[in-house]
């Protein structure tokens, strides 16, 4: 299939586009030859050489001419001496035939040297003939090759234009995750858009949780809306009471996502202060019973910390007389009370900011897109409370449920994945790549945390902007400093002009049982690139830039050095992971907008490049068939860049 042809493919996760020339700039066009870069000789006859000549010649006949002269003169005397009969006949006869004799040799020698100087002229006429024909035999076959140039100069000049510049980079399904490094709002704004776009709009489900606080999925919903998609959009704490996320795991797996909930402000709490956690919400969850909420739970450990009056939970209905009572006599009395009593307090003070939780939940219709965001105007401790409890809670539900016959098929994305705990992490990454769910993590700063988990297991790494000259050393290193990539001007163009991000996200589960499910609005059928063009603030920057002719096609190398990785434009990333030929590096562009240029295509450089360098095979001549008849073969398939469904 030719590239221009490439379609989106499901199993293939687009991370950016590659600025590459498969053909060189032919330069200019030949210069055409003219009769002055043909050497010049002399066309025509020199008549300052006539001239000498005719001068040299005259010198020559000139004694010549004097002796005829004096033999006429003479002549004519003795033709006057015998007339007057003053010389004999006879004398005068013999004198004629002297005299006369002399002039004709005289001026018979004149004659010959006149001959010799005209042979001598026209001898030089001829060369001079000769001269010009070969001057413009010269200039003709000098035309000749300059045509024979500008005609391969052409047909370089109409490949060098036609050729695609923007290729896909993309990296194989059997990659289990993909770890984004560094970068700025915007950037990740751009590689989430294209990223999970690319995923919906080839049939896929989507869940991304923003720890950014900084809208960076905003136009992948819009993109959503326009395919036809009805999205939900949580922003916490406000919809904290309508999400239901957890609300069905069974309390041994619930007490674990609180317990980790808890450990989100004690970094140094190690396995088995967890597991005490545990037991104790275990305990706990096993005297509310089933379907316990979570302002149940913290009402228990209040009356288990002793904070507090529980006459006040007894009359809100949050636990009963005879729970209150089991809850008393669940570890016994002692020291070991006061310990309990400890941890009790401290985790129903983290608990207590998840007390609303499914409060109000209602059966929300599926979503193929699902944005759990945290408001921006929060408080730093509390959204870090709530992205674990969603992290650890989407880390259960994940270990629950069978393994996914199409890997990618669910992706999720964490934005900001450096706000929650290694060991949090680790469990995500685990229940994603057992179930076959594709996982994006995004980082904003290389901590020593995110430094031991980038790129481990069957992962790429994306490196964006690194800001921090320490975590651009360590992303040089890990890439190695010998890889040249090629940046396009045209990148370093539309970055500045989307350098910011503008407004929040809008709350859709606000009203949830008036929402009418994933077919309430009419689906749109314009492409992707179409949805990218109208829909995103990137496509809008892409236009802008297209009419500037003169970045189109220019650009520049550099090494992966940290001072190169610390000026890096918003939207490009470096992607690097493990093939079979061995680590490739490769500079992207995660601009969304560069799909909908003329010179994109979705096929690869190296694929592509092997499909237009290999001469395609002849088909042998069928000696049964019409050898005039040409076999055009089957026509060539349409871009397709509708989504399915």
């Amino acid at each position: 299939m030719h590239p221009e042809h490439a379609q989106l493919q499901a199993d293939r996760i687009y991370l950016g586009w590659q600025y590459a020339m498969l053909y060189p700039e032919p330069g200019p066009p030949p210069k055409r030859p003219s009769p002055e870069d043909v050497p010049e000789e002399p066309a025509e006859v020199d008549p300052a050489w006539v001239r000498r000549e005719r001068l040299k010649e005259d010198l020559l006949n000139r004694p010549m001419k004097i002796v005829g002269v004096f033999m006429v003169v003479l002549a004519l005397v003795m033709v006057v001496l015998g007339v007057t009969e003053t010389m004999d006949w006879t004398f005068v006869t013999a004198g004629l035939v002297v005299t006369c004799g002399v002039a004709a040799i005289c001026w018979y020698a004149v004659h010959q040297g006149e001959r010799a100087l005209r042979s001598r002229i026209k001898e030089q006429e001829a060369r001079a003939d000769d001269r010009r024909r070969r001057r413009e035999r010269d200039l003709f076959d000098a035309q000749e090759r300059h045509a024979e140039r500008y005609r391969a100069w052409a047909a370089k000049k109409e490949q060098y234009d036609r050729q695609l510049t923007w290729y896909a980079v993309a990296v194989p399904d059997e990659i289990d995750r993909i770890d984004v490094a560094g970068g700025t709002l915007p950037g990740w704004s751009a590689l989430i858009t294209l990223l999970g776009a690319t995923r919906l709009y080839s049939g896929g489900h989507l869940t991304v949780l923003d720890l950014s606080e900084g809208a960076i999925a905003k136009d992948l919903i819009e993109l959503a809306r326009r395919g036809g998609d009805d999205p939900l959009v949580w922003v916490l704490p406000t919809d904290l009471p309508r999400l239901d996320l957890g609300a069905t795991l069974p309390p041994e797996a619930f007490a674990d996502v609180l317990a980790h909930v808890v450990s989100v402000s004690e970094e140094h709490r190690t396995t088995r202060d967890l597991s005490f956690d545990n037991a104790i919400l275990e305990r706990v969850l096993e005297v509310l019973g089933e379907n316990a909420t979570i302002n149940q739970v913290t009402a228990a450990l209040r009356a288990l910390a002793q904070v507090g009056d529980p006459r006040d939970d007894l009359r809100y209905g949050l636990l009963t007389a005879t729970q209150l009572e089991r809850i008393g006599t669940l570890f016994g009395r002692g020291v070991t009370d006061r310990v309990v009593i400890e941890r009790a307090w401290a985790l129903e003070s983290q608990l207590r900011k998840l007390e609303t939780l499914g409060s109000e939940a209602v059966r929300l219709p599926p979503a193929r897109l699902r944005v759990v965001s945290m408001d921006r105007q929060a408080g730093v401790f509390g959204n870090r409370v709530l992205g674990t409890y969603v992290a650890t809670a989407l880390t259960h539900i994940l270990r629950q449920s069978p393994a996914s016959e199409r890997p990618w098929y669910h992706t999720i994305i964490v934005a900001g994945a450096d706000k929650l705990r290694g060991d949090v992490l680790d469990r995500l990454m685990d229940a994603c790549e057992t179930s076959q769910t594709g996982l994006v993590l995004t980082y904003r700063s290389l901590t020593p945390t995110v430094r031991e988990r980038l790129g481990r297991g069957h992962a790429a790494v994306a490196f964006m902007r690194l800001g921090n000259a320490e975590d651009a050393r360590v992303a040089s290193e890990h890439m190695g400093t010998e890889h040249r990539l090629e940046l396009a001007q045209l990148t370093e163009s539309i970055s500045p002009t989307v350098d910011g991000l503008n407004g929040s996200y809008t709350s859709t589960v606000g009203d949830g049982a008036g929402r009418g499910g994933a077919g309430g609005h009419e689906k749109a059928e314009g492409d992707l690139k179409e949805s990218i063009t109208e829909s995103t603030e990137w496509g809008r920057s892409a236009r802008k830039a297209m009419g500037e002719e003169r970045v189109l096609h220019r650009s520049r190398e550099f090494l992966v050095e940290p001072h190169q990785l610390q000026q890096l434009p918003t939207t490009s990333v470096i992607v690097t992971h493990a093939t079979v030929e061995g680590r490739q590096v490769r500079l992207a562009d995660a601009n969304p907008a560069i799909l909908t240029f003329p010179k994109t295509t979705l096929g690869e450089f190296e694929e592509v490049r092997r499909v237009m360098l290999t001469p395609a095979p002849q088909p042998e001549p069928d000696p049964e068939e019409d050898s005039f008849a040409p076999n055009l073969g089957p026509p060539p398939e349409r871009l397709d860049w509708r989504k399915t469904h």
